[in-house]
């Protein structure tokens, strides 16, 4: 069962600043590239439309540390992790380094929360068996 993802993307120039570094800012948009890439590795998407009411995953935490940066044309691996499962919650953490090296430059966290649109209204649900069953927590000596 999953509990890990790869991801390994080219940071593009509109991703800099004047420096030519990745701003700050892109690295939320990285997490939630390998999220969707990670439910896609099973089958899924972020949203299911397909089933009634349609569900998804909005955000209730996102946060990111930098320890150093990364520039333009560089290849970057973002590395998802199962940090917690529960009944209607995710918790991602995501570990960013520099393809082929092993200090990581960026560490970051996502918790998402499974919610049905209602029109009007959203509210938490459990996570579909299909998805839960296919997913597990990472060891906790791959966490820290």
């Amino acid at each position: 069962m999953p509990y890990e993802h790869k991801l390994i993307r080219r940071v593009e120039f509109p991703e800099t600043d004047m420096a030519g570094i990745v701003h700050f800012t892109n690295f939320f948009r990285y997490m939630e590239y390998a999220e969707h890439d990670f439910y896609r590795s099973l089958g899924h998407s972020v949203i299911m439309p397909h089933l009634n009411p349609p569900l998804g995953f909005p955000r209730v935490h996102a946060s990111c540390d930098y320890k150093k940066p990364i520039r333009f044309e560089d290849m970057l691996e973002i590395h998802l992790l199962v940090k917690e499962k529960r009944a209607r919650v995710l918790s991602y953490i995501f570990k960013f380094r520099k393809e082929g090296e092993t200090e990581e430059i960026a560490r970051g966290a996502l918790t998402v929360v499974c919610v049905s649109h209602v029109p009007g209204k959203m509210e938490a649900v459990p996570i579909p068996a299909g998805l839960a069953d296919q997913i597990q927590v990472a060891p906790a000596e791959l966490l820290g």
